[in-house]
This record gives structure tokens, C-alpha cells and sequence, in this order.
């Protein structure tokens, strides 16, 4: 959510103050008088265009294809299914994991009953960590058996943990359109979304714009533009793919002869 944050926030500040309105501030008085109220004065144009700016340049950095997200939990049924969520909302965003790091793992073989017991419920939580993110590389940090505290706890919990801070992020499966129009008669978006159910997915057109719900998470994603041009006609979840097919609208499509 904090991560679509600036994406969000310059999409309200557009709707509130579209730019074609600053565009015409010398008719401002006119229509001031026309509507009755008031219309907004130039220094909030002015500010909405900073905000704009700044929020563009987070945006830049979020949406930047060298930009991935490492999650960390400690592994247990809890940790389990928030990474599993996370991951389904990082996807939405077109967001990299590029690592999971499984932190605070507690050594197995103790005989102590206790200790046992809550390192085998981990060990079963770091298989099922395994599966379910069988193509991003799980690193493990050992239970230090206190808190860390200064350099040295850290220093000692990077040399136990593994090579995984230099780690680069395998490339992720892009959004990208298919073209099936000479077999098909549609143009397919493909949408990889790992985690995600057909239960849990809600797919509404606006306009240029479609709002996917996966799970918990939303977001208004724009169409790209040849798909701007097309009516939804289908779509179809398979292999953690999401397959949204489009027809062209043959009011919009250009015509050959």
C-alpha cells in the first residue's frame, strides 16, 4: 500500500485540479462568475505541480525495473501467509521479490524437548517457504540467542546467513499483450500474479484504465494502447498467470483494406 502510495496520491491531485484548468486562468473570472463560486486560485496550481514532481520522482524509483523488495519473517504459519500475501501485492504493482530471508532460525537437533519442538515447527515452515517460492532463492539467519545489538551481532549474523547480500534479482515476468488477432481475433494482456486465486480476483474496465483486485490489494493499472481500443471479453487464471482478453472495437480499430 505505501508503495502505490505516490501513484495514488498524483492520480487524486489530477482529479481534484486537472491541469487544463490552470491552462485557462485568464477565463478564470469569467467562469467564476458563470458557476457561481469561486474558482481556485493559482497558488494551489502552483503547489499541486510541485507535489506532482516530487511524487513523480518516488514513483520513478518504485516503479524503476532495477527496483526489487526482499521480505524477511520469521518463519512460522504467521510469516508463511504474510509472505505469500506480500508477494500477490508486490505482483499487482509489477514489483520484484528478489529474495526471501527467513530470519531467526533456531538450531535443530537441541534435546531440548521444548527447543525441538519449535525448531521442527519452523523446519516445516521453511519446506512450505521452499515451495511456494521455489524460483526466488530463501536464505536463512540463525537465532543469535539474543537480541543484536551493535556491529558485532550483525557482523556475525551476515557471515552466518550466507552470500545473500549481493544477491542480483532474477528477471520477473513482465505485463505484456500477446497478439492472437490473425488466429484468435483478440489480444491477450498477461498479468503474472504468483499466489494469486480465482476466488479472490475482480477485474472492472474504466475507461483506460482497469481496477484488479487480487486478494486483499487493489490497484487502477492503465491499459496499454492498443487495448484502449478493445472491449474486455474474457479472462482466465492458470499457472499463476492472469489472462485478460480483448476484442477489438471495430468503432475504434483502423480499418486496411
Amino acid at each position: 500500500a505505501v508503495l502505490a502510495l505516490p501513484g495514488q496520491l498524483r492520480r487524486y491531485l489530477r482529479r481534484l485540479l486537472p491541469p487544463e484548468r490552470q491552462a485557462a486562468r485568464s477565463l478564470r473570472p469569467v467562469l467564476a462568475q458563470l458557476a457561481g463560486v469561486p474558482m481556485p486560485a493559482r497558488w494551489l496550481y502552483e503547489t499541486a505541480a510541485r507535489w506532482d514532481v516530487e511524487l513523480a520522482a518516488v514513483e520513478a524509483v518504485v516503479r524503476d525495473p532495477a527496483t526489487t523488495v526482499r521480505l524477511v519473517a520469521e518463519p512460522g504459519a504467521a510469516g508463511v501467509a504474510a509472505l505469500r500475501a506480500a508477494r500477490l501485492g508486490l505482483a499487482l504493482h509489477e514489483l520484484t521479490t528478489d529474495a526471501v530471508i527467513a530470519n531467526r532460525v533456531l538450531p535443530t537437533g537441541s534435546a531440548d524437548r521444548f527447543l525441538a519442538a519449535l525448531s521442527g515447527h519452523q523446519q516445516c515452515a521453511l519446506k512450505e517457504l521452499a515451495e511456494e517460492f521455489e524460483d526466488v532463492p530463501l536464505h536463512e539467519v540463525p537465532h543469535l540467542g539474543r537480541e543484536p545489538e551493535g556491529p558485532e551481532d550483525l557482523d556475525e549474523l551476515a557471515r552466518g546467513s550466507g552470500p545473500w547480500a549481493g544477491h542480483a534479482a532474477a528477471p520477473a515476468r513482465a505485463w505484456h499483450v500477446e497478439d492472437r488477432l490473425a488466429g484468435d481475433g483478440v489480444l491477450v494482456w498477461h498479468l503474472p500474479l504468483p499466489g494469486a486465486r480465482k476466488d479472490e480476483l475482480g477485474l472492472v474496465r474504466r475507461g483506460d484504465e482497469l481496477l484488479l483486485t487480487a486478494g486483499p490489494f487493489r490497484r487502477i493499472a492503465p491499459l496499454p494502447s492498443a487495448l484502449r481500443r478493445c472491449t474486455v471479453s474474457g479472462a482466465g487464471l492458470t499457472d499463476g498467470v492472469l489472462r485478460i482478453r480483448f476484442t477489438p472495437d471495430p468503432d475504434l480499430w483502423p480499418r486496411t483494406s
